[in-house]
């Protein structure tokens, strides 16, 4: 007798910009997911060589990979992969480097319930652009699982504010979080520096709002 065949684990998606935005806005959640068992894949889209221009740009990109997987590592994500867009060019490398067909392959290999990305209302014109070309991607392949947005540099939620909301409490994943960005030593003096007391205002305000003491918030676009 063939003893059952064992089920997947559910496939969690998280696509951002640059390699330490997963942490900041998802951290807490990847690793609370991961601890329950779920699969976490983190999709970069650029190595983020801009924050030291006076470095060499392999030299950054390659400190950045070593990063963001070790950071990956600690929240317990399955995998980190890169896809190299230029900053300040996605709508431009997007569809000349074959992005949504790589995409399309890992949505049909891994089929992921949630997918997470950048709001559509935040400031920085990277995360606007890749939010604006996820949501067109998942209703171009008529992606059928939720699509969440989360905050970084948002200062008002006006496209998200009046959307289903998905709260998750973090409170016993967010040291977790808060050592997975100290990995991100090549930015410890840049983005982060400025992000880190936000990101700890945000995780208590969150959970206050929503009975707990830290949690992470995100606004549900499909």
């Amino acid at each position: 007798m063939k003893s059952p065949k064992k089920a997947s684990p559910e496939s969690v998606f998280v696509l951002c910009a640059h390699s330490d935005d997963q942490i900041l806005g998802v951290g807490g959640t990847m690793a609370r997911y991961s601890h329950e068992g779920k699969e976490v894949t983190i999709i970069v889209f650029s190595y983020g060589e801009k924050s030291h221009i006076w470095l060499k740009k392999r030299y950054i990109a390659n400190i950045r990979i070593q990063e963001s997987e070790e950071a990956g590592s600690v929240v317990g994500a399955k995998r980190v992969l890169f896809f190299n867009l230029e900053e300040g060019k996605f709508p431009e490398g997007f569809a000349r480097k074959g992005i949504p067909q790589r995409l399309k392959k890992l949505f049909a290999t891994y089929q992921p319930s949630k997918v997470f990305t950048h709001s559509p209302d935040d400031v920085h014109p990277d995360h606007k652009a890749l939010s604006k070309l996820i949501l067109e991607f998942c209703d171009g392949v008529k992606y059928t699982g939720d699509v969440y947005c989360f905050d970084i540099w948002n200062p008002l939620n006006i496209a998200t504010r009046d959307k289903p909301k998905l709260v998750v409490n973090i409170t016993r994943t967010f040291s977790t979080k808060l050592k997975a960005l100290r990995v991100f030593k090549s930015q410890r003096w840049n983005a982060i520096s400025f992000l880190i007391g936000a990101v700890c205002w945000r995780a208590v305000k969150n959970g206050f709002l929503h009975g707990c003491r830290f949690a992470e918030v995100f606004y549900k676009m499909r």
